[in-house]
């Protein structure tokens, strides 16, 4: 069987008689329609599928805000750990201008120690 789809001839849509002049004379009206209290109303079945796929949306929009947010996080952390390298070797550099240069070393061996025990 071939993939041609077959169609079914399509009834044009019927024309609206005309209504006449309205008795208010309020022509530029559109002529209103009976109200139908159950025509929007959808099936038990309907309405969970729907907030099955809403909340499925709001997971993967979840999802997608926390990469987001732990990616900044991880940015903001980088530049952080930056700027305290860049503190710790300017200190040192100070300490060198005033101190030896090997008890400026060994200064900086002892205080890893210090920072392995504490952290």
């Amino acid at each position: 069987m071939s993939d041609e789809t077959i169609t079914a001839p399509v009834a044009a849509p019927q024309a609206e008689k005309p209504q006449g002049m309205r008795k208010n004379g309020k022509q530029w009206h559109l002529p209103r329609k009976a109200f139908r209290p159950t025509a929007g109303l959808k099936s038990y079945e309907r309405r969970t599928q729907e907030r099955a796929l809403i909340a499925q949306m709001k997971a993967k929009e979840k999802e997608m805000k926390e990469e987001k947010e732990a990616e900044r996080k991880q940015r903001i952390q980088i530049i952080k750990d930056k700027r305290a390298r860049k503190e710790e070797r300017e200190r040192y550099e100070k300490m060198a201008e005033t101190m030896h240069k090997k008890r400026v070393e060994r200064l900086k061996r002892k205080e890893k120690r210090n920072k392995l025990i504490n952290s």
